[in-house]
């Protein structure tokens, strides 16, 4: 079996959202962030690793309680990629796989990590990455094989994902998404309509 880890991203700035962190807006009784965290750590994939960048003292206290280990993006300025590139750095080195988590999709649950990790070990021959995909869109978490990417992913720059290296190939497995796959959260507004 391969091991699998998961990679929860919140160090973004969320400047969209506006001058309050859009990590630590309440949802349900909660701060969004800790709807992903939670969703990551009713999955199987272990370890869960949190990447903390803006806001990272406020984050963490957001996740306080929970069975993740937390590690800091110095560089998370400079973009998302930065990011993934740090949290692949914190699983170890055993990980073949990892599922990227947004800490900004509420609606994202466990059953949908372990969808993805599911199809990546029943694959045969195994793919670069498992993408979830509704109505011609991709949409997230998605797992990312590291053997076959982990060289394309060093080579990352900017405020994406791994989109860009994915791009084009054909040993990417989709499965299909739904309304909480393709939802993040990036202004008040859209926050609102959630409630």
């Amino acid at each position: 079996m391969p091991e699998i880890g998961t990679i929860l991203l919140a160090a973004g700035r969320g400047t969209r959202f506006g001058p309050e962190p859009k990590l630590l807006a309440p949802l349900d009784g909660k701060p969004l962030v800790r709807h992903a965290a939670e969703a990551a750590l009713g999955a199987g994939p272990r370890p869960v690793i949190a990447v903390l960048g803006a806001y990272a003292d406020a984050v963490r206290a957001a996740l306080e309680g929970l069975d993740l280990m937390c590690v800091k993006n110095p560089d998370y300025v400079a973009g998302l990629a930065t990011s993934l590139r740090v949290g692949i750095g914190a699983l170890p080195a055993s990980c073949t796989a990892a599922v990227v988590v947004l800490g900004d999709m509420p609606r994202v649950t466990a059953a949908h990590i372990d969808r993805l990790a599911t199809a990546f070990t029943d694959a045969t021959p195994e793919p670069a990455a498992v993408v979830p995909v509704q109505d011609g869109r991709s949409g997230n978490p998605v797992l990312l094989n590291l053997r076959r990417l982990g060289a394309d992913i060093a080579q990352l720059r900017g405020d994406h994902g791994a989109g860009p290296i994915l791009r084009g190939r054909t040993d990417v497995l989709e499965i299909s998404g739904d309304s909480a796959t393709g939802l993040d959260i990036d202004t008040p507004a859209a926050l609102a309509a959630l409630r």
